[in-house]
């Protein structure tokens, strides 16, 4: 399995939101796809923020040519399972029933998300 060696921070899950949007994008790109939600994200930080990244293994990087492009290391699917089952086990002792009712009962959970989430469960019945 391809995991990377450490969790992400906040800021790299931000990148990583990026780019599994976006697909493999040089720096440049993300500096630009960034700035719709952050207008003060400067394009040194989203550089740097993708070099340690990659430095980590959460990122690939693709030399070929002369701007560098980046890539997820893991298919967001896969990152966020592994996320998921390690808070399941930090907060919630193991227990992913009470993972998704402390979801549903905080207000986490649109009228819409709990009827999509209804339908999934009437269809494994």
């Amino acid at each position: 399995m391809n995991t990377p060696v450490t969790k992400p921070t906040p800021a790299e899950l931000e990148m990583l939101r990026l780019l599994w949007a976006s697909g493999p994008a040089t720096a440049k790109q993300v500096h630009q796809a960034a700035l719709a939600s952050r207008p003060d994200m400067n394009y040194a930080t989203v550089l740097r923020l993708l070099q340690v990244m990659h430095s980590k293994g959460i990122l690939s990087r693709d030399e070929s040519q002369r701007a560098h492009v980046y890539a997820p290391a893991q298919a967001q699917d896969a990152l966020q399972t592994n996320l998921l089952k390690e808070l399941i086990q930090k907060a919630f002792a193991g227990s992913g029933k009470a993972l998704v009712l402390a979801a549903l009962r905080g207000g986490h959970v649109s009228k819409k998300e709990r009827a999509e989430i209804q339908a999934l469960l009437d269809q494994d019945s």
